[in-house]
């Protein structure tokens, strides 16, 4: 990503540039905004002075695209080829070449201008919006709306939209790590700092590309898009990491380099040694280098990652990231949350009960006023509460919040009623008896020791023994004064809330599904170890291993890396122990893959291989992840795998069956083109074959893939990639040079009739190859698609009809004896049958069909 090179007409003032430092009411006069927000009619013409507020991506036009075709180094060898012949003027060579090279370039960019308009519009289903101030009243807007001046309301798990200033915060902790690199949330507070304060430093403000942890708080946008404190550092911010289908390009890439750099120099060297003509040599091992490469490989990959996206949008599954859908394809480990997956992720709450286990209305309605006066992240637990009571809150006033955290696990509220003021608190048991000093029994206090908690603990874990999930409630008077988290104190235990979320029906078979094909399932949960363990064996899942939040603050990272892979079960981690297991997984050489919805899954999600969100997620977990479910289940994922393991076989048969067919032509070319006394092909007859190649050979993007291919991870093997193509490189070297005896001793071919049949041959030969490696089977157990079928047989047809083209004499092709021709034809077919065989014995029986 970068920084877009277009600014807004506007410039911004002088005056913001250390906004930091100055007061509400300044910012408000000179931003010209005012506490209630914009008018919607300010907002659209600041909109259009501004401009949108968004970081963009260098925008592709067609333009763009096309010219980008060529910065590939192939092309750029067609292109200096063809001022080679220019120079010195060899007018038809030259033009054959660009004639080449416009079919190429043009190939190439129709497929990826296809491609990416597809990509665009698939993105455009999941944007994020922000809320927002407009008119005096909430409202929901694009995030790329947002404009200098408008309020911007915040909560757990928002992405903040822009830079600017806090007006209210309520224990406002931010992950501004992607800026400052700071490990745990900052807090945020209201006021103003020093003009010469640090990023870090400056507590009062918060920044574009960071989220909101806990708390909420309403913000002055002061600066939006590429102006912003992200926007200008984007590039530097925004380097992805490479992916492992990435990487095992760019490995291949090396490869491919290697070989090519070392024939072109030797068939160059050696011609010059036995002094051959120096232009000629040098354009024969030009037409070698681009001969041996699979040039529309970008195309290819682009078509195929596409078309998989559009067919996993069919399936409810929205590709953000194209490079990720060859790492699903690879993913050996998923880790996911339960709730929504595992689980219904419809939550009830079936018992409120007093501190001694006894249904309690007064702790129900203690509850209530918890969850309808928090106004932090919406989440099914106060959902649950509410939907099971129906209240009169009209007598209560709310006076202060103390929002959720992943360390403290609690959520206070502090109300008023006429007989005074009380806190209200809920969150995990062991975290609430931290802050209680006793324990409501019936209408007596009583102090709370060891002994209690010990009873509290132990129908806690016989609770969720049972499978229900247990928070504490506890409360406390208060004196009117100012409220915080000092507050959370000596506070006196009332009761629990038992909440039941069954497991899916069907959720035992979609992880013997994943099992099958693969995938081994990972619970990873903030939820207690007895309920993860009630569930994970209720949906099949042996859990003779499991670790905990406790246990995995004692673990170090060499200690990790060896554990994660035996544990199946992760329970009471908090956001940070989530991506410490991720990477340990992936140190230990899995493709790991994580589903997670909420603020606390934010980190993992970036830091696998496949983050996989949900439409309903918050912000921060659908902006962190590679994908976007629309329905919240672990069926699609099984598709979704599938359909990445497809995308990921068929660009593997091209980079296989082009680089063995390409590489085993272009040696022989090399080899004979020293003992011959002229060249086996002219450089135009090399590009032309090789363009004339590449028809079929798109099509491959839509081939159809075994279930072999299918039922396992496929990952990169550069040693494996390097012994195919040698093996049949070599296979079909050995038939060319029979083909070149048959030419020389048999037919006595003169040196047109030479390169014609050699130029029918060789294209033949990458046609049956095409057709035979697509598959590990046998060749009549793989049916290949249409498109295929068709596309090889018109390149076939043609690849014999070109000698009788208007232009055959000024490509060097003559009409060949038809004796030659069946002899081809024969000789094509022994290859076939050879290479067959030869694909047997490389694959080995286990891949052969009956």
């Amino acid at each position: 990503m970068s920084v877009s090179k277009t600014h807004p007409t506007f410039r911004q003032a002088a005056s913001l540039e250390s906004y930091w430092s100055q007061s509400d009411s300044t910012l408000f006069t000179t931003l010209q905004s005012r506490p209630r927000g914009l008018t919607s009619e300010d907002a659209k013409n600041r909109l259009k002075q501004y401009g949108a507020n968004v970081i963009q991506e260098k925008k592709w036009t067609a333009l763009r695209l096309l010219a980008s075709q060529f910065k590939s180094p192939l092309v750029l060898i067609l292109v200096f080829a063809a001022i080679v012949s220019f120079a010195v003027q060899e007018w038809l060579d030259a033009a054959i070449i660009l004639a080449i090279l416009s079919g190429s370039t043009l190939l190439g960019f129709q497929q990826e201008y296809s491609a990416n308009r597809a990509t665009e519009k698939l993105k455009r289903r999941v944007a994020v919006q922000s809320k927002v101030l407009r008119n005096g009243q909430e409202s929901l807007v694009l995030t790329a709306n947002l404009v200098p001046g408008d309020i911007v309301l915040l909560i757990a798990g928002s992405l903040i939209p822009a830079d600017g200033v806090l007006l209210e915060s309520n224990t406002l902790y931010v992950n501004q790590a992607v800026l400052t690199g700071e490990t745990f949330p900052v807090l945020k507070e209201v006021g103003t700092v020093s003009i010469t304060s640090g990023l870090s430093e400056r507590r009062n403000s918060v920044f574009s590309g960071t989220s909101v942890r806990s708390g909420t708080g309403t913000m002055l946008v002061v600066q939006t898009g590429v102006s912003t404190i992200f926007g200008q550092l984007a590039e530097q911010l925004e380097q992805t990491p490479e992916s492992d289908f990435e990487r095992g390009l760019r490995s291949f890439g090396v490869l491919l380099s290697y070989l090519t750099f070392v024939l072109v120099l030797a068939v160059l060297s050696t011609h010059l040694l036995v002094h051959r003509p120096v232009l000629e040599s040098l354009l024969f091992a030009i037409a070698l280098a681009v001969g041996i490469a699979p040039e529309l490989l970008p195309a290819i990959v682009s078509l195929t990652l596409a078309k998989g996206a559009e067919h996993m949008a069919r399936h409810g599954v929205i590709v953000k990231r194209l490079s990720a859908l060859e790492n699903f394809g690879s993913m050996d480990v998923l880790c996911t949350d339960k709730t929504g997956t595992i689980t219904e992720g419809e939550v009830k709450l079936e018992q409120t009960l007093d501190a001694q286990g006894q249904s309690s209305a007064k702790v129900l309605s203690d509850a209530a006023i918890n969850a309808y006066f928090q106004t932090g992240l919406s989440n099914p637990l106060d959902e649950a509460i509410q939907q099971a009571v129906q209240l009169d809150l009209s007598i209560y006033q709310k006076l202060s919040e103390i929002p959720y955290d992943f360390t403290r696990k609690r959520l206070s509220v502090i109300v008023k009623k006429d007989d005074g003021i009380e806190l209200i608190s809920k969150g995990a048991l062991e975290n609430m008896l931290e802050v209680c000093r006793a324990w409501q029994d019936g209408n007596e206090i009583k102090g709370l020791d060891e002994t209690d908690k010990l009873e509290i603990l132990r129908k806690y874990q016989q609770w969720g023994q049972e499978g229900f999930r247990v928070l504490g409630l506890a409360k406390k008077s208060l004196e009117v004064k100012a409220y915080g988290l000092g507050d959370e104190q000596d506070l006196i235990f009332s009761g629990f809330l038992l909440f039941a979320d069954p497991s899916k029906t069907d959720a035992p078979q979609t992880i013997s599904e994943l099992a099958k094909l693969g995938v081994n399932l990972k619970i990873i949960t903030g939820d207690n170890i007895y309920v993860a363990r009630h569930l994970a064996k209720q949906v099949g899942i042996l859990v003779d291993n499991t670790l905990t939040g406790r246990e995995l603050n004692t673990t170090s990272e060499e200690a990790l890396v060896h554990m994660a892979e035996r544990v199946s079960l992760f329970a009471e981690v908090d956001p940070n122990q989530k991506e410490r297991i991720i990477k340990a997984l992936q140190k230990a050489g899995h493709v790991v893959g994580y589903l997670g919805d909420g603020i606390n899954d934010a980190s993992a999600l970036r830091a696998a291989d496949v983050g996989i969100s949900v439409d309903e997620a918050v912000d921060v977990a659908k902006e962190a992840a590679d994908f976007v479910l629309l329905e919240h289940n672990l069926n699609v994922l099984t598709e979704g795998i599938a359909e990445g393991r497809r995308t990921f076989a068929n660009t593997q048969k091209y980079i296989f069956i082009t680089t063995s067919a390409n590489f085993g032509n272009m040696l022989s070319m090399a080899g004979a083109s020293l003992f011959l006394p002229f060249l086996p092909l002219l450089p135009k007859q090399i590009l032309l074959n090789n363009f004339l190649s590449d028809f079929p050979a798109l099509t491959i993007a839509g081939d159809s893939v075994d279930r072999e291919q299918r039922e396992k991870p496929q990952r990169w093997d550069i040693g494996f990639i390097r012994r195919f193509m040698v093996t049949f490189g070599l296979i079909s070297s050995v038939f060319d040079y029979l083909t070149f005896g048959l030419l020389i001793y048999i037919f006595r071919a003169t040196p047109e009739q030479f390169r014609t049949a050699w130029f029918i041959e060789s294209l033949l030969t990458e046609i049956i190859v095409l057709l035979l490696m697509r598959t590990r089977k046998r060749f009549y157990q793989s049916r290949p698609s249409w498109a295929l079928l068709l596309s090889s047989l018109v390149i076939t047809i043609v690849a014999f009809a070109l000698p009788y083209f208007p232009l055959a004499n000024a490509l060097g092709f003559v009409v060949l004896p038809a004796n030659l021709v069946m002899a081809l034809l024969l000789l094509t077919i022994v290859y076939g049958a050879v290479t067959e065989l030869g694909k047997f014995f490389f694959y080995g029986q286990r891949f052969i069909v009956r």
